[in-house]
């Protein structure tokens, strides 16, 4: 795990002195660094070249190991001083925990901001709210967290932070993530493939990896230099070694939607298509961004009802528990009340919007229903008539040859 990067080192040192930026980057120079060098270093943990580093080191008044240590990394070579000493560390680290224990225990508890037979909101900061949910209660959670780029997502809630700064906030809600998800609970997360690389590297130390799933969907308009960034990652751990809870996702064969013609031939295997449709794989591209106000609840970035139903029905019976502690606009909670499941919901913006939604679930229905005319089906109804119109083959030309062959098989045993 990653604790700070060099630049936040050396800005903390700077506030120790006093300095202001100003004379920060001046007092560095005299230790010839360069302010385009530290900035460089702003949004990594990488360690910096011997002549950068030999300077930066000078003006910490640090060695190199210090640093490392303060990276959080295990210098190279050292590791066996590391295990020779686990019990003193582990003795610093329960003290602190002895600490946070006492607060927790200590946390009044808030009031939900508004709740339903199903589930309950709250409003605030998720760090705080946690402290109310029991260990292993959860079935499970997904976060859609702030990604970091400095958006204003409602009210003056704003997610610009050091790049450090993300991570360590980022690892602590996690965490409370782990301790309330019930043994073979399920955890997804949702954010831009960036941030997924550093918190995978963290999960896969705490939890069972299921699945790195691709959700491929244009972010925008093509960035300068880069390659054009089209797909959001959705991260897919579960508590323990297995999922206690995973129903099988279908989704339609891909077809034209002109003439009908499946878009990948399956050649002699088609009478062995299941008539539920395709088995879901981990590259979503069926997903939609929602922008068309007929379908929004707010002026901000929102997520999808198809999404949303997609992971609570693979990893939930209704009746379960999910929490999102991240709420948005909602979509978790209007989903989990149409299907049936218990939910807990922070959100530290606009509750109002969600209240509104959750009151008024016409639109989200309308939504659903929608969802449910092309899930687990081969075809969808009107696939079906175009291909029927074309003379294509149906699910349906497979089931009657099968009934056929049947009743031909039990004539000729009666014989």
């Amino acid at each position: 795990m990653r604790f700070f990067s060099v630049f936040d080192i050396v800005k903390n040192k700077a506030n120790q002195l006093g300095y202001t930026e100003t004379e920060m980057y001046a007092s560095l120079k005299n230790h010839n660094v360069n302010k385009k060098d530290l900035l460089a270093y702003k949004e990594n943990g990488v360690i910096p070249t011997d002549k950068v580093l030999n300077g930066i080191l000078s003006y910490l008044g640090m060695t190199k190991v210090e640093l490392e240590l303060k990276l959080g990394r295990i210098p190279a070579g050292l590791e066996d001083v590391f295990l020779n000493h686990t019990k003193e560390i582990a003795k610093i680290l329960e003290d602190k925990n002895s600490v946070k224990l006492n607060e927790f225990n200590s946390i009044q508890e808030t009031k939900p901001y508004f709740y339903t037979d199903l589930g309950k909101l709250y409003n605030g900061d998720c760090l705080e709210l946690f402290k109310q949910v029991p260990d292993d209660n959860v079935d499970t959670i997904f976060a859609d967290p702030p990604f970091n780029l400095d958006k204003e997502y409602d009210e003056g809630v704003t997610d610009k932070n050091s790049f450090s700064g993300y991570l360590d906030w980022y690892y602590k809600w996690i965490d409370e993530c782990i301790r309330v998800l019930k043994p073979g609970g399920s955890l997804f997360i949702y954010n831009i493939p960036k941030w997924n690389t550093y918190l995978s590297g963290y999960l896969n130390r705490k939890l069972n990896f299921r699945n790195w799933i691709t959700v491929d969907m244009k972010f925008g308009l093509p960035i300068q230099n880069r390659l054009y960034p089209a797909n959001y990652s959705l991260l897919y751990y579960v508590k323990g070694d297995k999922p206690k809870t995973f129903n099988v996702q279908r989704i339609p064969l891909q077809t034209c939607p002109h003439c009908g013609r499946e878009i990948k031939d399956y050649g002699g295997y088609k009478n062995k298509m299941n008539p539920k449709g395709v088995t879901l794989s981990d590259v979503w591209s069926d997903i939609y961004p929602v922008r068309h106000s007929s379908s929004k609840n707010r002026k901000f970035n929102e997520l999808s009802v198809k999404l949303l139903d997609r992971i609570i029905t693979m990893s939930t019976n209704e009746g379960d528990v999910v929490l999102d502690p991240f709420g948005g606009s909602g979509t978790t909670f209007a989903v989990s009340e149409m299907l049936g499941r218990k939910w807990i919901g922070f959100e530290l913006g606009n509750c109002e919007i969600i209240k509104e939604r959750l009151e008024n679930k016409d639109k989200d229905r309308k939504l659903l229903d929608k969802v449910y005319e092309e899930k687990n089906k081969l075809f969808p109804d009107k696939v079906k008539e175009l291909r029927k119109k074309n003379g294509l083959w149906i699910d349906d030309d497979f089931r009657q040859d099968n009934e056929e062959n049947s009743e031909g098989d039990k004539k000729k045993r009666k014989q």
